[in-house]
């Protein structure tokens, strides 16, 4: 399996599906992904709890897994985004083939000649903040910066170039958030460790209790 470097200390802001932080940005509704036109549907609707119409975060407990307290997901509730979207950026939809470590691979190289099919949504990533340890799928792309090779697949624990959200080189989702101990259920000053990793490495936990499959 593959031997993926780690990326320490990068600063994780939290999102979550159903979120509208800036209607008026491209990037400020999570009611879609870049990957899924259709997210809110598809996942299942807020991840989080609905106030006064607005659909805001919470804090998750182990004891149900982390899931959300207030709806059933379709989907992983266990997601985040890395900054490389290679389906609709121009820069990184030219350079997945060279770039992702994975694009090689089957499935992934005969995904290669379909533009409109990311080769990196639903791969797993393991991060870890002081004694936890979590894993998460990719469902989007961010935050701030949508082409950031060499901060995503270097070996050389680059910085990543966004400098919107604190220079955040991550979102998280509330399930990763409260999993990973965070102390604030939106904040975007806390830090993790991230890395890649294969689905065969990805030990049984909440965040295998639904898988996200889809395109």
């Amino acid at each position: 399996m593959g031997e993926y470097p780690w990326h320490t200390d990068i600063i994780a802001t939290t999102f979550w599906v159903g979120e509208v932080f800036d209607p008026d940005a491209p990037d400020g509704s999570q009611m879609f992904s870049t990957y899924d036109e259709n997210w809110y549907e598809n996942y299942g609707g807020c991840d989080g709890v609905v106030v006064d119409g607005t659909c805001e975060t919470e804090k998750r407990s182990a004891e149900d897994d982390y899931f959300p307290t207030s709806m059933t997901p379709k989907e992983n509730p266990f997601y985040l985004d890395v900054p490389f979207d290679d389906v609709n950026d121009p820069a990184a939809a030219a350079m997945r083939a060279d770039v992702v470590p994975w694009a090689s691979e089957e499935p992934y190289a005969s995904m290669l000649d379909d533009p409109s099919t990311s080769i990196m949504k639903n791969r797993w990533v393991e991060m870890r903040k002081g004694d936890a340890t979590c894993y998460g799928q990719i469902q989007d792309a961010g935050p701030g910066e949508y082409d950031d090779a060499e901060y995503v697949f270097g070996e050389d624990d680059a910085r990543p170039k966004n400098t919107r959200y604190g220079g955040a080189g991550a979102d998280i989702s509330p399930a990763l958030n409260s999993c990973l101990g965070f102390e604030d259920p939106n904040g975007s000053t806390e830090s993790l460790d991230w890395r890649f990793v294969d689905e065969a490495d990805v030990p049984p936990g909440p965040w295998t209790r639904i898988v996200t499959t889809s395109l």
